[in-house]
């Protein structure tokens, strides 16, 4: 048993996570415009790996930032 034999299917068990990941987080971001989400998604199927971390890396240009929904008072 060579270490291939375990290194690849990890490696392409991360990037299926990683792929799926980014979709999930796509489909709960709120974009400034529907067109980013768009282009986005294309990107993340059509290049999974690189699109997923791209993604990632670029995604809080393109988002809006949400209020937080729990904001206690302690007065």
């Amino acid at each position: 048993m060579e270490i291939s034999d375990i290194l690849v299917p990890a490696v392409i068990l991360l990037a299926i996570v990683l792929w799926a990941w980014a979709l999930l987080d796509l489909s709960k971001s709120r974009f400034k415009s529907g067109r980013a989400n768009l282009i986005w998604l294309s990107i993340i199927l059509f290049s999974p790996v690189m699109g997923s971390i791209l993604y990632f890396q670029l995604k809080k240009g393109y988002t809006e930032r949400r209020p937080r929904q729990f904001q206690p008072k302690f007065n």
